[in-house]
């Protein structure tokens, strides 16, 4: 018997009377983390991991939620049950499921890349992995963080000394306090943000983790944008093209993502710089965590596989694809 069935709703463990990430709502929900794509509102009962509890309850309300620390193994049904760091968010967890013996893992989204804002990935021995892959193409290999972190510092240095505003369009969960903790290591100048990343990092600070001199772009008492002069602002793609970002010219615009890992996604963007900075795993990551985890089965969730699997069918693992509705978008 298989022990996770992908079915209307999402990833079901019939044996534990569960759902991973459920597509619609399901009596439990076991969550990897709260981007909208994996947490939805609906669901009777929520079990996630406890550092996701601040922005799970800012983003679906008043949930009936259950949370439990890293490795701490509990039961459901004839399943035991544990989360572990997936290094993805704050909050994120891969879910490890253990029946008779038999173990399959569910990354959810992860990284093995350096993030001040979230406990490392852990690699959890399985005979079943069920990965990602968003990035899963040969050229998809991240630089180092700490030097696009110093390339983003210069940046934003330069353009200071230019009289322009550098405005870096990142997701407003995850991304953005990872470049916010980036830069901190380098300066303690202030920081603008968006509202949404405002309230994000409210989130985190309920977990310990904030930020000094880490600011919301003010109004001004009528209600119209007090202008930026050379000064450093994070918002979400979605609003550089608002009224809210009339109030940063003149200003010079980039993009974090691991998309800018390709020239031409930036020109197509329109933005003048590209840090390729992502929240998940490129394709070195993808295939050393197969290998660590010892599967002698792989699934991949989402992204262009065909590569993936005929790679790791030569060397003589199993590897499907498992058409899940993920969403894969361009602030990755």
């Amino acid at each position: 018997m298989e022990i996770l069935e992908l079915k209307h709703s999402g990833l079901t463990c019939d044996l534990g009377g569960f759902t991973i990430d459920p597509f619609r709502p399901v009596k439990n929900a076991l969550i990897t983390h709260a981007h909208g794509d994996h947490a939805r509102s609906g669901s009777e009962h929520y079990f996630a991991v406890k550092d996701a509890e601040p922005i799970l309850r800012k983003r679906l309300g008043d949930i009936q939620l259950t949370t439990f620390s890293y490795g701490e193994v509990f039961k459901l049904g004839e399943v035991e049950v544990s989360f572990h760091p997936a290094g993805h968010i704050m909050g994120s967890a891969q879910v490890r499921i253990e029946y008779q013996g038999e173990v399959w893992v569910f990354t959810g989204d992860f990284k093995r890349d350096p993030d001040p804002t979230c406990p490392p990935f852990e690699v959890v021995p399985c005979d079943v992995f069920i990965s990602e892959a968003t990035f899963s193409l040969p050229v998809y290999r991240w630089p180092s963080f700490e030097e696009v972190m110093k390339e983003a510092h210069e940046w934003w240095m330069k353009n200071k000394e230019e009289g322009f505003n550098s405005v870096i369009c990142c997701y407003a969960l995850g991304k953005a306090q990872r470049v916010i903790a980036g830069l901190r290591e380098l300066t303690h100048d202030t920081i603008w943000v968006h509202g949404t990343i405002d309230e994000v990092n409210r989130c985190y600070a309920q977990n310990g983790m904030e930020w000094e001199n880490v600011h919301k772009v003010p109004l001004s008492d009528e209600g119209k944008g007090e202008k930026l002069k050379d000064s450093l602002i994070l918002c979400p793609p979605s609003a550089l093209g608002s009224a809210w970002a009339k109030r940063l010219s003149p200003k010079k615009v980039a993009f974090a993502s691991g998309w800018m890992r390709l020239r031409g996604n930036r020109r197509r963007k329109g933005y003048e710089r590209g840090f390729v900075i992502s929240d998940h795993a490129d394709w070195p990551s993808l295939l050393k965590t197969v290998e660590e985890t010892g599967c002698s089965k792989v699934y991949f969730t989402h992204g262009q596989t065909d590569s993936i699997i005929q790679y790791l069918r030569e060397k003589g693992i199993s590897a499907y694809d498992l058409k899940m509705p993920y969403e894969v978008d361009g602030e990755s």
